[in-house]
C-alpha cells in the first residue's frame, strides 16, 4: 500500500524550520499534498507539521564597483578594508588595489553578491563549536543576525575560558560529591545558581527554542564558577557539579569541546550518551530571603530572614532593625503589614 501504519509514527513533523523562502516552494507542495491524501481518505490529518520555526537569514556587508561596462562587480568583505579618503571621510578600499568601492550597507549573504562567509575557513581556523556558538548566541533563530568578526572572535574566547575552567579544576584532582546539608552560605548560594540556569536553559531550549538566552545562562553561570572559593573539598564538589551540568547544556550547541571536556572531567563514557539533567528542587530553595521593610509606606530598611519563617518572625527582625525603629521614633505601632517573602509596612 502507498500509505500503511507507518505514516502514524512519522507524521505529523514534530518541528519545521526553514527560510522564509521555503513557504512558496516545498512547504506549499507538503502541505498541498498532505490534504489531497486527507481528502482521498489515505491519511487521518490535516497539517503535515506540528510546528513551524521560520529562522531569520545571515546578513553581512555588501561592497561593490561599477566597471567599464556599468556592470556591478562585488567584492568580498574578506577583501576589503575600512580607509579614510583624501579628506578624511571614512570609506572603504579593495585590498589588492587600494581603489575605493562603494557600499550598500549589509544584506543577505548571497553568491550574487559575494558577501558570504567560508564556513571551512572558519572551522579551519577557530573550529566548528566557535562557529556554532556564534549563530545560536547572536540572535534568536527566527531573527535575522548580522555577521560580525568581532562576535566570532568573543565566541572563541568564551570556549577557551570554558577549556581553561575544566582543565583548571581537573589539575586539582578529582572531586567528591556535593553534600547538600554540610554547604556553607556561598557554596549554597553557587549550587543554586547552578540549578536555576539548569532550569532555565531547559525551558529555552526544550519550550521556548531560544538558544541565546540559554548560552547566555551558562555564560553568566560561568563567570561565577571562576570566581569561586576552591579551597576546601565541598568548594570543589560544588564546582564539579557547576562544571558537569554546563557542559552538559552546552553540549547540543558546542558538542565537540564538550566531549572533549566530558572526558578530562573523569567520565569514561561519551557526553552525547549522558541524558538531559534536571534540577534538584532542594537547590533552588533558598536558606534566607530579603524583606523590604517600609515605615507609612516608605522603604526604611531590608532585613533578612528564614525562608519559612513565620509572620510574627518576620514582623520582630523589621521592628528590630536599627533604620526602622529611627523613624518609628518611639511612636506607638498601629499596624504591621506583611506580605509574605517580599515586604513588611509599619504603620505608626
Amino acid at each position: 500500500a502507498m500509505v500503511d501504519e507507518r505514516v502514524r509514527y512519522w507524521l505529523p513533523v514534530d518541528q519545521y524550520i526553514g527560510g522564509i523562502e521555503h513557504a512558496i516552494l516545498h512547504l506549499l507542495y507538503s502541505r498541498f499534498w498532505t490534504r489531497a491524501m486527507r481528502d482521498l481518505g489515505l491519511l487521518q490529518l490535516d497539517e503535515p507539521f506540528a510546528r513551524l520555526l521560520t529562522q531569520g537569514m545571515v546578513l553581512n556587508n555588501i561592497y561593490f564597483r561599477k566597471t567599464d561596462t556599468g556592470r556591478l562587480a562585488y567584492f568580498n568583505p574578506t577583501e576589503v578594508e575600512a580607509r579614510e579618503d583624501a579628506s578624511g571621510q571614512p570609506g572603504h578600499v579593495l585590498i589588492a588595489d587600494g581603489e575605493p568601492v562603494q557600499t550598500s550597507g549589509i544584506g543577505t549573504m548571497s553568491k550574487s553578491r559575494n558577501n558570504g562567509v567560508d564556513p571551512q575557513a572558519l572551522v579551519d581556523t577557530l573550529g566548528a563549536d566557535t562557529a556554532r556558538l556564534f549563530t545560536m548566541f547572536t540572535a534568536p533563530p527566527e531573527q535575522s543576525l548580522e555577521w560580525s568578526d568581532e562576535g566570532v572572535q568573543g565566541a572563541s574566547r568564551f570556549l577557551r575560558r570554558v577549556w581553561k575552567a575544566v582543565h583548571g579544576h581537573a589539575a586539582g584532582g578529582p572531586a567528591g560529591k556535593v553534600d547538600a546539608a554540610a554547604l556553607t552560605e556561598p557554596q549554597r548560594a553557587l549550587r543554586r545558581q547552578v540549578h536555576q540556569t539548569l532550569a532555565k536553559v531547559s525551558d529555552d531550549i526544550g519550550r521556548r527554542r531560544t538558544f541565546n538566552t540559554a548560552i547566555a545562562a551558562v555564560m553568566e553561570l560561568l563567570n561565577s564558577v571562576v570566581r569561586a572559593e576552591t579551597a576546601t573539598p565541598a568548594d570543589r564538589a560544588v564546582i564539579h557539579e557547576a562544571l558537569e551540568l554546563s557542559l552538559l547544556m552546552l553540549s547540543p550547541i558546542v558538542p565537540h569541546i564538550c566531549h572533549r571536556l566530558w572526558r578530562v572531567l573523569g567520565h569514561a563514557g561519551a557526553i552525547i550518551d549522558e541524558p538531559w539533567p534536571q534540577p534538584d528542587p532542594a537547590a533552588l530553595v533558598a536558606a534566607t530571603v530579603g524583606i523590604v521593610v517600609q515605615v507609612n509606606g516608605k522603604v526604611r530598611g531590608r532585613v533578612t530572614v528564614a525562608t519559612g519563617a513565620s509572620e510574627a518572625e518576620v514582623r520582630a527582625a523589621a521592628l528590630a532593625d536599627d533604620n526602622v525603629q529611627r523613624f518609628v521614633a518611639g511612636q506607638p505601632v498601629r499596624k504591621v503589614i506583611v506580605v509574605p517573602g517580599k515586604l513588611v509596612n509599619v504603620v505608626v
